[in-house]
């Protein structure tokens, strides 16, 4: 069995244009990642909201995870703030298993967000959450919580992207995506 570790963002200083934080909506996007993983057979972990950045990726570590997957939301800088949209997807820039999940992450946004022309795949080697993970990584930024349509989109979108992240990972392991049973 696949295991995954979730890292939805650590960041309630960071709002929402439109009320809430980061940290609390990327938070719910993995509350609802977990179903759907589970139905698929990949086991989970997750960081705590308490936890800093470094506990959560020692967690992950510590844990010898198949892939981590950070889940974000983005920001432009405060001199162009709300005049950029859409999801961007990074991954260590010589990680291939990292592009890989990456390139899947983004085809499936590109299926469920309004402008699928504004996904964009990135690599990178700043990021502290893959650059000092050991497991294979990816970082979503599922869209721009400072624009007031992304923002928007992301709070009306919650099930559909939790869902998008889930089937990603389950054709990175190569196992069906199986949809979970409703109550």
């Amino acid at each position: 069995m696949p295991r995954v570790y979730l890292s939805p963002s650590l960041q309630e200083y960071n709002p929402f244009i439109n009320g809430g934080s980061e940290e609390q909506i990327m938070n719910l996007i993995a509350d609802a990642m977990e179903p759907y993983l589970t139905a698929s057979g990949i086991e989970l972990l997750r960081n705590e909201p308490e936890m800093t950045l470094g506990e959560a990726i020692a967690d992950s570590n510590a844990n010898n995870v198949d892939f981590h997957l950070a889940i974000h939301s983005n920001a432009a800088p405060e001199s162009i703030a709300g005049t950029r949209q859409g999801p961007v997807v990074y991954y260590y820039s010589t990680s291939p298993y990292g592009r890989e999940m990456a390139e899947l992450i983004a085809e499936q946004m590109r299926q469920i967000y309004p402008d699928p022309n504004k996904v964009q795949v990135l690599p990178t080697v700043t990021l502290r959450e893959l650059r000092r993970t050991n497991a294979p990584s990816a970082l979503v930024e599922v869209a721009y919580h400072d624009n007031y349509q992304d923002a928007n989109w992301i709070k009306e979108n919650i099930q559909p992207i939790a869902r998008a992240l889930s089937k990603s990972l389950a054709e990175y392991f190569g196992i069906p995506f199986v949809e979970p049973e409703t109550a």
